[in-house]
């Protein structure tokens, strides 16, 4: 059986309040709470997520955290941040014993002013390496001391701050053998327990796992890793979980996902979908987008149809940001938001499998309610600060109106959706409550200069007057 560590406590402190609203939290991760008139108020993914006792994560690039529009999206719709890059081995030792934790605690801090989880990305792998361990042509003992030496630094650095780790990536072969790394080669089959022991001492209370791509499905490669993680178990390694990366493409997700997750999770494991994106062959037409949506849900009800799988990740935030392009060519829009950070239905798809609304249904309209709505154009664009102030108090809101030129390409403080000329704005997850008398403000960036009049801006139903 795995540890007996602390659970991380995101996705369950804020499982208990959504919206502002009670509800029921289910005992274990992975099921379903009941199902109440609250809980299908969700509007964003992370509460929908901690309804159904679930972390919902993304992977965080670094140099797009000083992006309002990325890093409000990060904050507002996901419970758990994994560091895309900025915790592997190439950056945060990129030669023998100067370790840069910079990029590594941006994250952190992010988190922490986000009530979220870390998870840390990740220890020992084949790739990202520097070339001084790559290719530095150690013996045995001298890469052990170099692999255990990392980890306890990278882990002492981070203890109680990063709730899971990666400890070993993608240590297999698609046949279901050893992929020769160089730790594989230089150390044999024993360092992948040998790494578990060393993160184990380090930091007890971190979550430890071991996570792989193609494995998914019930075939050699994840065959390969349920034989690795029972030997494991058996010889008493501390192990707490598999990640399953889930990089599919459309129409390809396997019909044995559950039952392979629930062969992992039997061994008293969690399971983890950790890099979840679904790729689609360019240009993506409306009806690969649709059926984009519906797998996205599929994966999403497998996780919560599984008792032991405690969090679903996805690999990044918008099409624009994503890694398939570069790696996949011909093949891109793998994720939930589209190039213009608008939410494709794909998004829709995992919130309501989550249990969630879009925009969380319409709440009460106010008594009264007044608007400052100012532009600020050039030849080619225009961006616009609105700011409403609300005689009656808030519990969620929804501003509708119509943009005559133009389309949104950017936005921050809201969830914005355009369909033609009309215009929908609903909260963000934290800005949904406002006292009476308070103001709220959202604002957005569109690619037309033309001059037209304030447009009639109304407020869960109730049109506003301008200020």
């Amino acid at each position: 059986m795995g540890r007996t560590v602390r659970r991380a406590a995101v996705g369950l402190t804020a499982g208990a309040l959504v919206l502002g609203f009670p509800v029921a939290v289910s005992a274990q991760a992975g099921e379903p709470a009941e199902a109440t008139a609250e809980t299908l108020q969700a509007s964003t993914l992370r509460d929908a997520a901690a309804s159904q006792g679930i972390f919902v994560g993304t992977a965080v690039n670094d140099g797009l955290l000083s992006n309002s529009t990325y890093s409000s999206i990060a904050s507002d719709e996901f419970s758990s941040v994994t560091a895309e890059n900025v915790m592997k081995w190439e950056s945060i030792q990129p030669s023998q014993g100067n370790f840069n934790f910079a990029g590594g605690d941006r994250l952190v801090n992010f988190a922490q002013a986000n009530d979220q989880q870390v998870w840390g990305h990740t220890l020992v792998w084949h790739s990202q390496l520097p070339s001084w361990v790559r290719d530095g042509g150690m013996s045995a003992s001298q890469l052990r001391q170099v692999m255990n030496t990392h980890i306890t630094t990278v882990m002492d650095h981070y203890e109680g701050d990063v709730a899971y780790w990666d400890v070993v990536n993608e240590a297999f072969n698609e046949d279901g053998t050893r992929r020769p790394s160089v730790f594989q080669t230089t150390l044999g089959d024993g360092y992948i327990a040998e790494a578990f022991r060393t993160a184990d001492a380090a930091d007890p209370n971190a979550k430890l796992c071991i996570n792989d791509y193609n494995i998914e499905a019930d075939n050699a490669k994840s065959d390969g890793m349920f034989n690795l993680v029972s030997s494991l178990l058996n010889q008493g390694v501390p192990i707490d979980c598999v990640g399953f990366q889930s990089h599919l493409i459309l129409d390809q997700v396997p019909s044995t996902f559950r039952s392979n997750l629930e062969r992992f999770t039997n061994l008293g494991l969690e399971v983890v979908i950790t890099e979840l994106d679904i790729r689609v062959s360019m240009p993506a037409d409306s009806a690969e987008l649709q059926r984009q949506s519906q797998q996205f849900a599929s994966v999403t009800s497998t996780c919560l149809a599984v008792e032991g799988c405690v969090g679903v990740t996805v690999w990044g935030i918008s099409d624009r940001d994503s890694w398939v392009p570069d790696v996949f060519p011909g093949e891109g829009a793998a994720c939930l938001w589209d190039d213009n950070y608008q939410p494709k239905p794909a998004y829709t798809g995992m919130l309501t499998a989550l249990g969630g609304e879009p925009g969380g249904g319409e709440p009460e309209p106010p008594t009264g309610c007044s608007v400052s709505y100012v532009v600020n154009r050039w030849n080619t664009g225009s961006v616009v600060e609105v700011r409403i102030t609300t005689s009656t108090a808030l519990n969620g809101w929804s501003v509708n109106f119509t943009l005559p030129a133009g389309t949104i390409t950017n936005h921050w403080n809201a969830q914005i959706t355009q369909s033609g000329t009309t215009v929908r704005a609903a909260n963000a997850a934290h800005n949904a409550n406002v006292a009476a008398g308070g103001s709220f403000g959202f604002g957005f960036q569109t690619n037309s200069g033309a001059t037209y009049t304030t447009p009639t801006i109304s407020l869960n139903g109730a049109n506003c007057t301008t200020a």
